[in-house]
């Protein structure tokens, strides 16, 4: 059964982040047709090349074998091909820039999407479940069972994407008497329960006597209207890319340490988040997660750092000032640099992320 799960979890990230990128790489294909300039090659996937899907036109299209997103060929992107007047390098700077930032706006505007789309048909609620209930306990006495997900307090529910957590409201009504929505064997049940005193409380007692807790989303979903689920999807947007725009400076100074985990997670940490994400909570807040990734993707796509659209975007701007004074060879010299250092982050991150697997 865990292998099973370990494959399920492979394939779900490798879709995930395969579709992210795609979403990516068309942002930048349309933006490009849209200028006139020539696109050489649209690949499904990475090289080496399995097939060809379409061969007409102008754009061959292809379908790679590493399934880790996807690239677009465009006539001079490299810098050549200056006697093609549909070339990249020939085009304006600024078309060039809409070029590239393209893909930054898609990612964004997917995140959005997903974010938005989710509120729309409902924000999936978190409650707790009980692996154990303790003997005594005020839980016991109003006749909780092993099993049972807690997944209101009074009524209220509390939506997987809020801040509050059902245990902390719990909590917070020490000494008094409370309904909690309990869902049991399929149906809801309601149960009154006069729950501890503060000063009973401690670490290992809680105020209603469960332990064993697991969390997991509940059979209810709290709905949104049009214009609410638009607000919502610009808001959470834009939280997530503040997200890790506040992690970045934690990030350098991480660097500066390369013997302590880094505050950030390579390919290996995410599929194991997706993967626990969508066993223990389900495809809505692994959708959700999804949207967060996309978000975190514009953000580091446009970071002023070879070869990043960000990357490139800085050199286009250093070549118009500087005109060939900045020759094409530093600027492929300056890519493939970026690539190594890039390559290199990546292997450190994963070298934790392995570690922390396996309890290192």
């Amino acid at each position: 059964m865990e292998l099973i799960q370990s494959v399920i979890t492979i394939v779900l990230f490798l879709f995930i982040l395969g579709i992210l990128v795609l979403v990516h790489e068309v942002g930048h294909y349309i933006t490009a047709r849209l200028a006139r300039i020539r696109v050489l090659e649209f690949g499904i996937g990475f090289p080496p090349r399995a097939r060809v899907l379409r061969s007409e036109g102008e754009t061959l299209w292809t379908l790679n074998w590493l399934p880790i997103g996807g690239f677009v060929k465009l006539e001079g992107e490299d810098g050549d091909a200056a006697d093609d007047p549909r070339s990249f390098s020939n085009a304006p700077l600024v078309t060039r820039l809409l070029i590239l930032v393209a893909g930054v706006l898609m990612n964004v505007l997917l995140a959005f999407a997903i974010f938005a789309g989710i509120a729309l048909t409902g924000d999936p609620t978190i409650g707790v479940r009980a692996g154990v209930v303790d003997p005594g306990s005020p839980a016991a006495a109003a006749g909780m069972q092993a099993g049972d997900l807690v997944a209101s307090v009074n009524g209220r529910y509390f939506s997987a994407f809020g801040g509050e957590r059902i245990l902390d409201v719990i909590r917070d009504n020490a000494g008094q008497t409370v309904r909690l929505g309990i869902e049991r064997d399929g149906r809801t049940i309601g149960l009154e329960v006069t729950l501890r005193e503060e000063a009973e409380i401690s670490p290992t007692r809680g105020a209603l006597g469960i332990s064993g807790l697991a969390s997991r989303t509940t059979s209810f979903t709290i709905g949104h209207d049009l214009g609410e689920s638009a607000a919502i999807g610009v808001d959470r947007t834009t939280g997530a890319m503040n997200l890790i725009l506040g992690g970045l400076g934690e990030l350098v100074a991480a660097i500066g340490r390369p013997t302590e985990p880094p505050p950030a997670s390579g390919p290996v940490g995410i599929a194991i988040q997706i993967g626990d994400v969508f066993w223990a909570l389900g495809p809505i807040v692994t959708l959700y997660l999804a949207g967060v990734l996309s978000a975190n993707l514009a953000v580091v796509n446009i970071l002023p750092f070879p070869p990043l659209d960000g990357g490139r975007m800085l050199v286009l701007v250093l070549k118009s000032v500087f005109g060939r004074r900045l020759s094409l060879r530093v600027e492929r010299l300056t890519y493939l640099v970026g690539f190594v250092f890039l390559f290199a982050f990546l292997i450190w991150v994963t070298g934790f992320d392995l570690l922390r697997q396996f309890g290192g």
